[in-house]
């Protein structure tokens, strides 16, 4: 075949057909690729993500549900004043736009008070300092409890009337009585007749000893 012959539409029709129809495929094949794409990443297709702060988290899966959103549990923490399996915080935060299908991860509001290690502070500071850190711990104080000793220093931490060991755990936003000295000088007073007899003691001693320089 010669050179003409080959790009002749005529002798070589089914190669020209050929080649015109490459770009028509290629076109059709990008098209039905962006669309499906735009179908299976939901292109286009953001909802606003709803207010279920506070809500019990079964009721707000439902409403999230109800918008095309997933949710899931990831977290939980304690606050005493709000009800246990409401819902504290979650993420994407409400009135953010995102794509349906996205899973939204719930913080709830767990039922188990969690317990917090006592800070080391009996025997070991005074009471200012003692405050202060029983306090940043998220601990309740009670009026303290004073005892003889040095004033103003923690001799131990009580709770419900009971003193706490070392570094024991105890229920967050629980209430302590510190126990701290009073400060004053606490000395005992001799009886009587304890004193009456000292003196008597004395009296014979010195009488004792009189009589037995008179001997010599």
């Amino acid at each position: 075949m010669t050179i003409k012959e080959f790009f002749s539409f005529r002798a070589n029709r089914f190669f020209w057909l050929n080649l015109l129809a490459m770009p028509v495929v290629l076109t059709i094949l990008v098209i039905a690729t962006l669309r499906w794409l735009d179908a299976y990443t939901h292109h286009g297709e953001a909802v606003t993500v709803p207010d279920v702060k506070h809500k019990p988290v079964a009721e707000a899966q439902k409403i999230l549900a109800a918008d095309g959103l997933q949710s899931v549990v990831a977290d939980s923490t304690y606050v005493k004043t709000l009800p246990p399996g409401c819902v504290l915080e979650y993420r994407p935060a409400v009135n953010q736009r995102v794509k349906r299908g996205r899973i939204v991860y719930l913080t709830v509001n767990t039922s188990n008070v969690p317990l917090v290690e006592l800070p080391d502070v009996a025997d070991n500071s005074s009471l200012r300092e003692a405050e202060a850190r029983l306090l940043a711990a998220g601990f309740k104080l009670m009026p303290n409890d004073t005892v003889p000793g040095e004033k103003d220093w923690v001799y131990g931490v009580k709770c419900e009337g009971r003193v706490l060991d070392f570094k024991e755990k105890v229920p967050q936003g629980a209430y302590l009585t510190i126990v701290v000295g009073d400060g004053l000088e606490h000395t005992e007073i001799m009886p009587e007749t304890l004193a009456t007899d000292s003196m008597g003691l004395q009296r014979q001693q010195q009488t004792t000893g009189a009589a037995d320089e008179s001997w010599f």
